[in-house]
């Protein structure tokens, strides 16, 4: 696999194009002009829900600006990310910050404007003008919130502390992927620069000593700093609670419960159901210290993989494995992520100071970026075909719906991602070109719901106490987040798995945390899209069906009746059970494979 040092090492066809949102610095400039003028002109519109013409007029500049800022915005964090620590890039970016929050406070003054309405003079706006059905679930949406609203004042004051503030995820991410020096490894007689993006690849190479030597050095970097990211923590949920306070909810849950149209029983049956089948994951890890031959299995140790799959991918083996595993989703889906590969949608190869990770970022009016870390190893495979979802997804809502209906909550768009990362997998295991790719695929399926399902779990589970922390009017310390860590460790990993000093630090590292009970939404997407998937896999028309109008459908309908066109309950203990005898029959198709069953 070629390694790259900088940026403009990387042959073009690699790299993102990013023309379509501006060809050049003067074109984001007038555009910048553009979105400054529109932002001024907003406060004509003042008053507006008195009038119902002038309200459907507002509505369709407001979208319309949205729109502008997105692609400014957009384009500016991923210039930004392709090279971290550029004083432009860092100066386009902020740009866009500094505007974001101009633009906030001026359109600050239209919900608590809409919410001033009685119900009578509300419903009278849509038969004064019957234009205004266009946005009619947008303004139920807000409306629904009357009992939760500020006057003006009010949130222009909070919407201009909210933006001055909330920067700690980006403080923590600059730490760990430019400040930070982790030190070098020697992998095979090559010294090798420990990062945040090579991390994960370093800590499944085969050599023990290597992921021994990199995870203490990462780690103990980590640590150092860990009070650094513990105040950041505590300031970013002290935020998120204070806000849901200034906006009558008696917490971030509830108003995160709220905001999702979710009831609390979702939540308590997918941890519930998860936390009594833990048994099924402690399999998971005795299953890989006995086919690793590891005594002790250590916490650096999880991430080697079990099936050693020497294989090596190109980037264009990576696009050709992954097309012909989304066959059974049909051609109109296959023309969209052909769309990818010839518009140069992915940024692929990773080098110092890229930021890590991988990412799907979309706009309004633009279809989505994809940033990777493309290692060569079937875990990169895997996040293109993950990210990509999320791309085709995007694409099949922009051309089904209106603008303002574009939004989906991230409680609905993981399935897109998962579903594609599924049948990757299905495919690796039924047409692998050996046994060791073959059990790859069965692993990376595991990996994925250990990750994703287990992993969310408990990490969202470990947020839900943070919060009450902060909430109770403690404080989020690194000795208590250590704690807290550790001891969900211990019961996730079992007896199997020797937890190292170390691995209580792992929430450092962990950018969902500022992302507002985010994790729970791979669970319960990881959940549905075993279910789609394995329908799908098996020759369900029915369910491919309802799947493409699923990745059709917009925000006009909420996550309940999006789902429902599945015909996923998510307040069911099925819907998460049927996700973890999966997991238990793909353990043991593991099992039978390794031990040489050729029936398998």
């Amino acid at each position: 696999m070629k390694t790259y040092k900088t940026r403009d090492e990387v042959e073009e066809e690699y790299k993102w194009d990013l023309t379509s949102f501006f060809k050049n610095e003067e074109e984001f400039n007038k555009s910048l002009k553009e979105l400054e003028n529109n932002i001024e002109q907003i406060k004509i519109y003042v008053g507006c829900t008195k009038d119902a013409g002038k309200l459907y007029e507002f509505l369709n500049f407001e979208i319309n600006t949205l729109a502008l800022f997105e692609d400014l915005y957009v384009y500016a964090h991923l210039i930004n990310d392709q090279e971290l620590g550029i004083s432009k890039n860092i100066e386009r970016k902020n740009k866009t910050i500094v505007l974001n929050g101009k633009l906030e406070t001026a359109l600050s003054f239209f919900n608590p404007e809409l919410l001033k309405l009685s119900k009578e003079e509300y419903q009278s706006l849509f038969t004064k003008n019957f234009k205004l059905n266009e946005y009619k679930e947008v303004l139920d949406d807000i409306y629904r919130f009357k009992d939760h609203i500020l006057n003006e004042e009010e949130d222009v004051i909070v919407t201009k502390l909210v933006n001055a503030m909330d920067h700690f995820d980006d403080i923590s991410s600059t730490m760990l992927n430019k400040n930070h020096h982790y030190g070098y490894v020697k992998v095979d007689d090559e010294k090798v620069l420990i990062t945040a993006t090579n991390f994960r690849k370093l800590m499944r190479n085969k050599k023990q000593d290597v992921r021994k030597k990199t995870y203490m050095a990462f780690h103990k970097v980590i640590d150092q700093y860990s009070d650094v990211n513990a105040n950041l923590l505590n300031s970013y949920i002290g935020m998120e609670e204070q806000l849901a306070s200034i906006y009558k909810f008696s917490s971030s849950w509830e108003q995160k419960l709220f905001s999702l149209e979710l009831s609390d029983k979702v939540f308590k049956t997918l941890c519930e159901t998860t936390e009594k089948n833990l048994d099924v994951l402690h399999k998971f890890y005795s299953l890989k210290k006995e086919v690793l031959k590891l005594e002790p299995f250590n916490s650096y140790d999880i991430s080697l993989p079990m099936s050693y799959n020497k294989k090596e991918y190109s980037i264009n083996d990576a696009q050709s494995i992954i097309r012909k595993s989304l066959e059974p989703l049909g051609e109109e889906y296959l023309k969209k992520f052909d769309k990818i590969i010839t518009n140069r949608y992915i940024d692929y190869c990773e080098y110092q100071g890229k930021c890590s990770g991988g990412y799907s970022f979309a706009t309004l009016k633009q279809d989505s970026r994809i940033l990777l870390s493309f290692n060569g190893n079937l875990d990169s495979v895997s996040t293109i075909a993950h990210e990509a979802g999320h791309n085709v997804h995007h694409q099949f809502i922009r051309e089904n719906n209106a603008l303002q209906y574009l939004e989906i909550p991230n409680i609905i768009c993981e399935v897109a991602s998962l579903t594609n990362e599924f049948l990757l997998s299905n495919y690796l295991a039924q047409k692998g070109s050996s046994k060791e790719e073959k059990l790859a695929g069965i692993e990376n399926i595991l990996n994925v719901i250990e990750n994703n399902l287990f992993g969310a779990v408990r990490e969202g589970l470990m947020e839900k106490e943070m919060y009450l922390v902060v909430a109770k009017g403690g404080s989020l310390t690194k000795e208590y987040l250590d704690n807290l860590a550790k001891k969900s460790l211990k019961k996730y990993l079992g007896s199997s798995v020797k937890i190292h000093k170390y691995a209580k630090n792992s929430w450092v590292t962990r950018s969902h945390y500022y992302m507002n009970y985010y994790l729970f939404s791979y669970a319960i997407c990881v959940c549905v899209a075993i279910n789609v998937a394995d329908k799908i896999i098996n020759g369900d028309k029915e369910m491919l069906k309802n799947y493409l109008q699923f990745l059709k459908t917009g925000s006009d309908k909420n996550p309940t009746e999006i789902y429902q066109i599945l015909g996923i309950d998510l307040e069911s203990e099925e819907t998460y059970q049927q996700a973890i005898d999966y997991f238990a029959e793909l353990i043991n198709k593991y099992q039978k494979i390794y031990e040489g069953d050729d029936n398998e």
